[in-house]
């Protein structure tokens, strides 16, 4: 990896393809840090959930950075069966594995696994408390995000860049973006599969199996225009016959907190309903649809 920038269409491609599923993929982090500091009193909510999603984004970069120093281990350290193995390549295999799991256990819950319904313990919690479990979060979500960027682009400015803007426009826009994927499932569904095709691709390169960048970003990108079409179609479809089809609701068993007040302030108009990024408002939020808030897409 390396800083050094050559604007080429392959590189705007990736660049474009990895800010789109940091944003889609990242909004449950977003929404999960709400969750969270939606448990402590009021006073305390806002300067939680500001933290907490600060210290996210630090974390990404922080961890970009330790990643990339890893992946330029490139002396073999064993070998297995005549295949000497790097640094590189252990981390390159360990991250596609975990990719690939963490895909498809998260597909497995969304569409079959329990419910959480936030049951309350009665116990108090703590900002201190509250601020450990949001660092914890942020770092798997942020292990996710990265290992997704290290497979998919080689120029480390690059990934910084998609990172930063990826997460700035999650703070500023994600109560508009959690009602768009809450309203669209299949969108969190592509991005998840998309973590699959990412992971393989991460492992067959620790096995010194070298996959062309482009034969990902073409069935990606194909992927992205089909659904846009799908969505487009859906929508005027639903103009014309004055009717709404509902969506698969998705499941969600990341946490045990009441995640009403977080959703309905993600999902909410009324002006006095809490903003799920940066603001000084407490998470609250009123339901004005008369709907019952269901689980994060």
């Amino acid at each position: 990896m390396d800083f050094a920038l050559e604007l080429t269409p392959d590189l705007l491609v990736a660049f474009l393809t990895l800010f789109v599923l940091e944003i889609v993929l990242g909004i449950d982090n977003v929404i999960f840090i709400s969750i969270l500091a939606s448990k402590l009193p009021v006073e305390q909510q806002a300067k939680a959930r500001n933290l907490g999603l600060s210290l996210a984004m630090l974390i990404r970069i922080g961890l970009l950075f330790f990643a990339s120093w890893i992946i330029s281990l490139t002396n073999d350290l064993f070998e297995l069966f005549g295949m000497g193995f790097s640094g590189r390549d252990l981390i390159l295999i360990a991250g596609g594995l975990f990719l690939v799991y963490k895909a498809v256990h998260e597909i497995h819950e969304k569409l079959e696994g329990g419910e959480s319904h936030g049951k309350e313990s009665g116990k108090a919690v703590t900002f201190g408390a509250i601020i450990a479990q949001i660092l914890l979060l942020d770092i798997v979500f942020s292990f996710d995000s990265v290992i997704t960027a290290v497979g998919m682009v080689d120029n480390l400015l690059v990934i910084i860049v998609a990172v930063v803007l990826s997460f700035g426009v999650m703070l500023f826009s994600s109560k508009f973006l959690f009602a768009f994927v809450n309203k669209h499932p299949t969108v969190k569904m592509l991005a998840l599969a998309f973590l699959v095709l990412i992971g393989f691709t991460l492992i067959a390169d620790g096995f010194e199996v070298h996959i062309d960048k482009a034969l990902i970003y073409v069935p990606i990108g194909f992927a992205i225009i089909v659904e846009a079409l799908n969505l487009t179609y859906k929508a005027r479809q639903e103009k014309r016959s004055g009717t709404h089809t509902d969506p698969v609701k998705l499941r969600h068993a990341y946490t045990k907190a009441d995640d009403h007040d977080a959703v309905a302030a993600a999902t909410s108009n009324s002006a006095d309903s809490g903003s799920v990024g940066l603001s000084r408002k407490p998470v609250s939020g009123k339901n004005t649809g008369g709907e019952e808030p269901f689980g994060l897409g």
